[in-house]
């Protein structure tokens, strides 16, 4: 993505949350079941304001790192949809810790990136 839109600043985030959770799984800073959201990019900066944004709408952020390895939260991969959703069924929605999430991350292959 970054590629083709040369001079932008790309920051990989929701694509592996279903859309309609979003509006029901958010809650205050501080909240004990807040729920953490993926981010991925090469630009701190602009990370920065994405992770801002996500804490405004009252999600935790957990920086994946850059975008050649944002394929650990892509399709096909165990932190894609199974991270929010329990066994990957989006009517069974679920809170992902920071710890939930690397372990995740931590079981991806990137034979099927």
């Amino acid at each position: 993505m970054q590629r083709h839109l040369r001079g932008a600043r790309v920051v990989k985030a929701f694509n592996n949350i279903y859309f309609e959770h979003l509006g029901s799984m958010q809650r205050p800073a501080g909240a004990p079941d807040r729920n953490t959201l993926m981010i991925a990019g090469d630009d701190a900066e602009a990370k920065r304001a994405v992770s801002s944004f996500l804490d405004a709408i009252g999600y935790d952020v957990f920086d994946t790192g850059g975008l050649a390895d944002s394929w650990r939260f892509q399709r096909d991969q165990p932190a894609y949809a199974s991270a929010y959703a329990e066994g990957g069924d989006f009517s069974k929605p679920r809170r992902a810790s920071r710890a939930d999430l690397q372990a995740l991350l931590d079981q991806g292959d990137p034979a099927i990136r």
